[in-house]
């Protein structure tokens, strides 16, 4: 490699791109069935086709693409499954608001024939755009794959599908009570209604009874719905209204005789504990209106109007007709008081509209049947949640699970395929469109409903794979992997796919499911378009680079929790980068062709069994096995936030403050066997370091790959992970060199403290040490003059302090640095003083927690057994700081 062929500043514009092509070109991305070879599969959470990147589909694609590159590197065939979904609801909400903007037209001016085709434009125009961005950020997905949920395949799957649940009685229609949203006029599944706390009224409202003897008081957060009442509910273990129970009441502004009844359902210390029962408006109601065969009396359009059922306010929108019922009411003086209330109101998850509970004929999936072997096998441990607390959710929510709401008076989406015959009334379910009832010979029309979003989502495990053709795909890498994904989806869809699977597929879709936060702004508030906090990803590639901003997101992650993120910690992983090229180019500068050649794990044997190796190449040797472990270790149990930690700990802290320095004189010394193997074992372990790194930071570790490791792969992609090289384990050169270097840090901590110059070299002493550490200090005296500005070091058993010296304490042995015409002995007679009275505070707490009965009993053994080492070592340590304060004072 030509030495000048490495630029001095990393420059990831001129590298990503290139990067990714020679990716591309190499067809590396690309997965098939091989035979003799374990598949690992991640299907991607698909996109909507309308979005563009954000930082939580950064954050997500980041983590799916740290498993695909670490899998591919430990030799598996990774496929990663790209696609996007058709989002309903999203992209119809879209079109619409772009056809008003641009030709002030609605989709009801343009039919839905031409509507739908506008939407297809809108796909073909817009929907790549996220998916190139998800290249910009690395992501190795095999785009020869790319699926789309209304392609037609998948088309295919859903309608196979929904045929084969209905000819089964799981799929009926039925008249519920269902979250509507008036903007959008549609139904929607409980997932969808985002619940907020909201304060708004407790309207108090006297219905007079029937026989004139008084009057029932209610309350209500809407008293638009009153119109539809159709009773009066109390607690039958109520002793207030035991009387009143059977008689009739008369509602209010309508004047309909409605029956005051008894319902266990009552709370009884709610408002005045007596409930109005409007069945066509409200859940609970619609359940006591069928336990009582009670009426069912609508008194709103589908667009959040009152109905010709509202009397006086038919026409009106739901919010003026409470206006002046609330009105009404006052003047009639049967409005009795109005209270704040805070209380939980539904929102549409799209467009933010408040959901109206709306009677509505719609179609159902009958959920338990499914969910029961969905709940079985996370019971089981078939399926892993990570982190684990997730099963506890999962399982509460899968044991009290409502039947699922799947018709969506949408336009856009998976037509349901049910056709009826308006001449005799027959109904049928068909995969292939049905024109003639085959038991009249009339024509058939198709139900004009589409299907939840989530009920094509749901299939995407297997029918991406070609499902529900018995495919090589679909048999080699079903069931997937791993599922990466928000935990605010896992009722949405992470559920959804493991009942489907196990339904249609006779298996789980997937073994692991790790379930991470959401990126929340500097203040940890959500990120959206209203507060204006978001943070575009495309930009921060742009400023900063795809491996700063993959590596920061990582960096601030831990274990499936919220990230809070501001724009400036996009520098961590820039910082981070710089720090790799430089330390590459520092070590390439001095490679020669030779090393290149003889540093891989046979050579690297060979020196370490003829002893021939310096004490700081047996140290990173060991700490380089123990980081490979570690590291290995965390991406099998899902641990990204260590991963990062022990990369930046081994790389940073050990390779380059402590290696790179040691072997620094070996470099430009006249030992070229020396020299020789400080270049082989620093470039050794910086490959395999680029190999922990590449999965977390692909684009500069490729770069680098291709210019110290070629000779090992061609990229870095198709490298193996470095597991088989964690053999070297030293524990005492572990331990010597640990030594030296808490040695030299508390030299360095003197210089720094006492403010002396860094080029001017200091003498040192070193007392207390026994023949063994004499030895080790004194072969080792190189360390102490590059690291510490040594120039003359003195080490014995008991060796007198030089009057004014600054000291220091590690383990047994006391440091003296004699500072006369170096410092002022005031500064360092107050420093002993602070480290005094710290030390002492920290082993008051110390004692403290020792003297805790209850920590003695509860801690683990060991954890006490250390907190009582840590004492001793302050009461020694404490001791010879008092030793060396009397001193200064003499």
């Amino acid at each position: 490699m030509g030495k000048e062929s490495i630029d001095k500043v990393y420059d990831p514009k001129k590298v990503e791109d290139r990067i990714y092509q020679f990716w591309l070109d190499k067809n590396y991305f690309h997965g098939e069935p091989r035979e003799g070879k374990k598949p690992y599969c991640i299907v991607i959470p698909p996109p909507n086709v309308t979005d563009r990147l954000h930082m939580g589909h950064a954050y997500n694609n980041t983590l799916q693409d740290i498993l695909i590159r670490y899998k591919k590197m430990q030799g598996y065939e990774t496929l990663w499954m790209p696609g996007t979904d058709h989002a309903g609801i999203a992209t119809q909400n879209v079109v619409e608001k772009h056809l008003w903007r641009t030709e002030k037209l609605t989709r009801h001016d343009l039919g839905r024939e031409e509507f739908v085709k506008r939407v297809w434009e809108w796909k073909e125009k817009h929907g790549a755009i996220i998916i190139n961005q998800l290249k910009k950020l690395g992501c190795a997905c095999d785009w020869k794959r790319e699926r789309f949920t209304m392609d037609e395949g998948l088309s295919r799957a859903v309608a196979e599908v929904f045929v084969r649940l209905y000819q089964k009685g799981l799929i009926y229609r039925g008249e519920y009570i269902i979250n509507w949203c008036p903007r959008c006029q549609t139904a929607l599944s409980d997932e969808e209604v985002e619940h907020r706390d909201q304060e708004g009224n407790l309207w108090y409202i006297n219905y007079p009874l029937e026989d004139g003897s008084g009057h029932i008081t209610v309350a209500t957060t809407r008293p638009e719905t009153m119109l539809g009442d159709v009773a009066v509910a109390v607690n039958p273990k109520d002793e207030r209204y035991k009387a009143l129970i059977g008689k009739t009441a008369i509602l209010p502004i309508i004047g309909r005789k409605i029956p005051i009844i008894a319902d266990d359902f009552v709370d009884a210390s709610f408002g005045t504990g007596a409930v109005k029962v409007t069945p066509a408006h409200d859940h609970n109601d619609f359940e006591i209106g069928n336990r009582h065969d009670l009426p069912r009396v609508n008194v709103m359009h589908e667009d959040g109007k009152m109905n010709d059922n509202a009397g006086p306010y038919a026409g009106q929108d739901r919010y003026e007709a409470r206006k002046g019922i609330v009105k009404e009411l006052e003047e009639k003086g049967l409005l009795e008081k109005i209270e704040k209330h805070t209380h939980a109101i539904g929102h549409c998850y799209r467009c933010n509209t408040v959901i109206e509970p709306y009677l509505s004929r719609q179609w159902f999936v009958k959920i338990e049947p499914l969910a029961k072997p969905a709940l079985q096998v996370v019971r089981d441990g078939k399926i892993q949640f990570h982190p684990e607390r997730w099963v506890k959710v999962y399982i509460n929510w899968m044991e009290n699970i409502r039947d699922w709401c799947i018709s969506r008076q949408l336009w856009w989406g998976h037509r349901i395929p049910v056709f009826y015959c308006d001449r005799c009334g027959f109904e049928t379910a068909s995969v292939q469109p049905v024109d003639t009832c085959e038991k009249c010979g009339g024509s058939m029309r198709q139900d004009p409903d589409v299907l939840d979003t989530w009920f094509s989502s749901q299939l995407w495990p297997f029918s991406t794979l070609g499902w529900p053709e018995d495919t090589p795909e679909l048999r080699y890498f079903y069931p997937t992997s791993t599922l990466v994904t928000g935990h605010e989806i896992i009722f949405f869809w992470v559920a959804r796919m493991i009942m489907a699977g196990l339904e249609f597929m006779g298996d789980i879709p997937f073994r692991d499911v790790y379930l991470h936060g959401i990126i929340r702004d500097a203040q940890g508030r959500k990120m959206s378009k209203s507060l204006g906090n978001g943070i575009d990803p495309l930009l921060m590639v742009d400023r900063y680079s795809a491996d700063a901003v993959r590596y920061s997101l990582l960096a601030l992650s831990s274990e499936g929790s919220d990230i809070n993120l501001s724009e400036r910690d996009f520098e961590i992983g820039r910082n981070f980068a710089n720090k790799l090229w430089n330390a590459f180019r520092f070590l390439a500068m001095n490679l020669d062709d030779p090393i290149y050649e003889s540093a891989g794990l046979a050579d690297i044997q060979t020196l370490w069994d003829s002893q021939n190796l310096d004490l700081a190449d047996r140290w990173i040797l060991t700490r380089y096995s123990e980081t490979v472990q570690r590291v290995t270790r965390a991406l099998d149990h899902f641990k990204f936030h260590e991963l990062v930690g022990l990369l930046h700990q081994f790389f940073w802290r050990e390779y380059c403050d402590w290696y790179l320095e040691l072997i620094k004189p070996r470099l430009y010394g006249d030992d070229a066997a020396a020299r020789d193997a400080a270049l082989k074992v620093g470039l050794f372990v910086l490959r395999g370091v680029v190999r922990m790194m590449h999965p977390l930071i692909p684009f500069i570790t490729e770069e680098i790959w291709h210019k110290i490791g070629t000779q090992l792969s061609e990229s870095i992609m198709v490298a193996k992970w470095p597991e088989d090289e964690a053999v070297f384990s030293d524990a005492a050169a572990d331990d010597s060199l640990v030594l030296l270097q808490e040695l030299i840090a508390a030299i360095r901590n003197i210089r720094g403290e006492m403010n002396i110059p860094v080029k001017k070299a200091a003498s040192v002493l070193i007392s207390g040490a026994d023949s063994a550490t004499a030895e080790l200090i004194n072969r080792h005296l190189s360390y102490f003059h590059q690291l510490g500005q040594v120039d003359q070091l003195t080490v014995g058993a008991k060796l007198q302090r030089p009057k004014f010296s600054a000291t220091a304490v590690v383990r047994n042995l006391e440091i003296f640095m004699p500072l006369e015409g170096l410092i002022d002995i005031e500064v360092e007679r107050n420093r002993l003083e602070k480290e005094k009275q710290r030390l002492e505070r920290l082993l008051a707490e110390l004692n403290k927690k020792l003297q805790n009965q209850d920590f003695l009993t509860r801690a683990p053994k060991q954890v006490v057994e250390r907190e009582e080492q840590k004492k001793k070592h302050f009461e020694i340590t404490l001791e010879k700081i008092r030793e060396n304060l009397a001193q200064l004072t003499e």
